[in-house]
Parts: structure tokens; C-alpha cells; sequence
């Protein structure tokens, strides 16, 4: 994972291989870009650039890659929040020299996971940092972090790849024929992390479907709740398939490192451990479903926008190009004016499950919102935009 896995950023690859030999760098930085922009990416191709001294190019990009590099401090979550213990630790860990590398290079991914609190806690420590050590964070935005840090960091923003780009990029690496990659390009509305996943997961791609197939569908109120509980099943599925094969990993890893074959007893001594290992796993499967709500909410919202484009008569390529003729059929079944009253509820939807509203209430008002009736069926408009 280099410069090479990153596409569509030339400015911010720039930025950073000129800072990492010595123009412009700064102790602190802050990488924003949109979900699957590649912002993690960057940090670690800017880190093993840091980090690599002349000579060790290729093994430091493996360290790093393996996250095992010893002057690489890594914070990443898998939960609703960062903890201020975890926070604690990194800035703990900061304060050391670097043993083989040029500095010490501390990344935060997915910063914006930090309150206020454990914010202030990092705030310290951007204040005074150890001079051979450099900060990196990734956020969505710098309108995520609090100001006192913004204010402390050199920002790089990365913007979203096209199509072709994302396209080009999973058909080579991951051996995937170019129209199947460019569709899940398209359908992950380039996304790179999603779009991998769409091209190489046949069960991704029917959840998707039936995501679309179930909003598509809705004719009455009760339709909507009962597609809202069959949504919250697949969101329940998703989740269940990312997370599943990992903590089974993650369990037999820990039974292997204290001694214990699989099958084997736990002594009481070590249950301690093991419990705080499934306590994380239970949080990471709620942030993983949670993640995965919004994927489906982010689906709907592609569905929505691509009928009112048609309905609108502008001529542009829709995300779900692959069912074109659905996407005609349910245009003629409202006006732009409902259409845009159920984009405006999946926003709010989003807003909702993130504040913690019970997710199937939020989907419904969703679903009721883009309950259609042929018996109202309207001609779309055909000016062109």
C-alpha cells in the first residue's frame, strides 16, 4: 500500500514526497478527504517515506504495510469512539526517539472519532512534540476536529476519484475484468474500499440489489415496515460478514499467543483476557453495523438522486446504471418535488442512526417517505438541465 494504490491525488503526492525529503515538513499533518478518497492510504505511504532510510525503501514499506515497524505508532478503531486511554497511550509512546527510522511517525486514523476530551489530550501533545516526531490524522473534514487542533496541523485534502480511475485501479489489483470493476466503481460511487468489495463479493452485490429491489418495491405504509425490518437484516448480515472471520482470527491469534490449543480450557487466570477481547469485539460489531446502516442508507441515496436526474431530464449517467429501466418505471411514480422529500429524509436518517436513534424507526421514516402508488404515476419533465 504506496503512492501507487492512490489515484486522482497528483497535488497531495506532491505535497507529502516533498515534505517527507525535507521541503515543507511539519511536525503535525491532517489528511481530509471523503469515505474511500484514500486518506489512509496516503498516511502510510507518507509514513514509510519518513520512516525508510537509503537503502531500506522496500522493507520499511513492508513494516509499515504490516503496521510492525518499530519507530510506527498506529491508532485505529473499530468503535463508535476513540478512548482517551487509547489516546493516553499513543502520546505516551511519541515521546520516544526513533530506533531505526528518521522519526517517529504517530498515525490517527478516523480522528473525528475523538470527543472533545480525548481531543484536549492530543491537543498537548501537538503542542510541544519531540522533534524527530511527526503526527499524522485522517478525518473526513478539519470541520471534524475541534479548532485548537486545526490550527496546529498543515492540511492536505484529497478529493474523489473518478470512475475510470477506480476502475483501472481494482481491475489490476485485484485481477477483476474492467466492465465488472467499472460497475462497482460506478455503484460504490468511487469508493475505493467499496468498490474492492462489490467487485470481488458476490454477496455484497446481492445485498445491494436487494437493497434497491426492496426500496423500489414499497406500495403502501405497511410495505415500508416490513422492507425497513428486512433492511435491518441485511445491514445485520453485512456487518456479520466483516466482522465474523476476523474475530474468529483475532480469538484463535490470542489462544495461541497464551499457550491454550483450540478446543482447549481457559484457565481462570487468563478469562480476563479473553473477555476483554470479545468485550472489543462486541463494540467493533456495533460500529460495524452501524457502518453498515449507512451503506445502505448511502445506496438509497444513489437510487433517489438517479431518479430525480431522470425525472428532471438531466442527462447524466446514472450510479445504477445496471437497472436503468427500474429506475425509468419508479420515475413516472412521483413528482421531483417527493423524490426530493425522500432524499432530504435519508439525510436526516443518517443524522439520526449516527445520534443513536433505534435504527429500524429511522429507516421507516425513510421507507414511508418513498412508498409510490402507480395509480399516481406523473409524466417526467423533459427539460434537460
Amino acid at each position: 500500500m504506496g503512492w501507487d494504490d492512490l489515484i486522482g491525488q497528483a497535488d497531495a503526492i506532491a505535497t507529502m514526497r516533498a515534505a517527507a525529503a525535507g521541503d515543507g515538513l511539519t511536525h503535525s499533518w491532517l489528511i481530509t478527504g471523503p469515505p474511500g478518497s484514500g486518506r489512509s492510504t496516503l498516511a502510510y505511504a507518507f509514513a514509510a517515506a519518513l520512516l525508510a532510510r537509503p537503502g531500506t525503501e522496500d522493507a520499511t514499506e513492508s513494516q509499515v504495510t504490516a503496521r510492525t515497524h518499530p519507530d510506527l505508532g498506529v491508532l485505529s478503531t473499530e468503535r463508535v469512539l476513540i478512548s482517551i486511554d487509547e489516546v493516553r497511550a499513543l502520546v505516551a509512546s511519541s515521546q520516544f526517539s526513533p530506533s531505526v527510522g528518521r522519526y517517529r511517525v504517530m498515525v490517527i486514523e478516523d480522528a473525528d472519532r475523538m470527543t472533545e476530551r480525548t481531543s484536549n489530550v492530543l491537543l498537548k501533545a501537538l503542542e510541544e512534540p519531540p522533534p524527530r516526531t511527526v503526527w499524522i490524522l485522517c478525518a473526513p473534514s478539519e470541520a471534524d476536529l475541534i479548532p485548537t487542533i486545526r490550527s496546529r496541523v498543515r492540511s492536505v485534502r484529497l478529493r474523489v476519484p473518478s470512475v475510470d480511475d477506480v476502475a483501472q485501479l481494482i481491475s489490476r489489483r485485484d485481477d477483476v475484468s474492467l466492465p465488472e470493476a467499472t460497475r462497482a466503481a460506478r455503484e460504490a460511487q468511487s469508493h475505493i474500499g467499496m468498490a474492492h468489495r462489490l467487485a470481488t463479493n458476490e454477496q455484497a452485490r446481492t445485498r445491494r440489489a436487494r437493497t434497491l429491489q426492496l426500496a423500489l418495491g414499497i406500495r403502501s405504509v405497511s410495505g415500508a415496515v416490513i422492507a425497513a425490518a428486512e433492511l435491518i437484516e441485511v445491514a445485520g448480515d453485512d456487518a456479520k460478514a466483516i466482522t465474523e472471520e476476523r474475530d474468529a482470527q483475532e480469538r484463535e491469534s490470542a489462544l495461541r499467543s497464551l499457550g491454550i490449543e483450540a478446543g482447549g480450557t481457559i484457565p481462570p487466570a487468563l478469562r480476563a483476557q479473553l473477555k476483554s477481547l470479545e468485550e472489543d469485539q462486541k463494540r467493533r460489531a456495533t460500529r460495524s453495523l452501524r457502518d453498515g446502516l449507512d451503506r445502505i442508507l448511502v445506496d438509497l441515496l444513489s437510487l433517489y438522486r438517479d431518479i430525480l436526474l431522470l425525472q428532471l431530464g438531466v442527462e447524466v449517467e446514472p450510479v445504477n446504471l445496471a437497472i436503468y429501466s427500474e429506475l425509468a418505471a419508479a420515475a413516472t411514480l412521483a413528482t421531483p418535488a417527493r423524490t426530493l422529500a425522500t432524499l432530504d429524509a435519508i439525510a436526516e436518517a443518517r443524522i439520526r442512526i449516527e445520534g443513536n436513534v433505534a435504527p429500524a424507526l429511522a429507516l421507516e421514516a425513510v421507507l414511508v417517505s418513498a412508498v409510490r402508488s402507480p395509480q399516481n404515476s406523473v409524466a417526467p419533465e423533459r427539460n434537460h438541465l
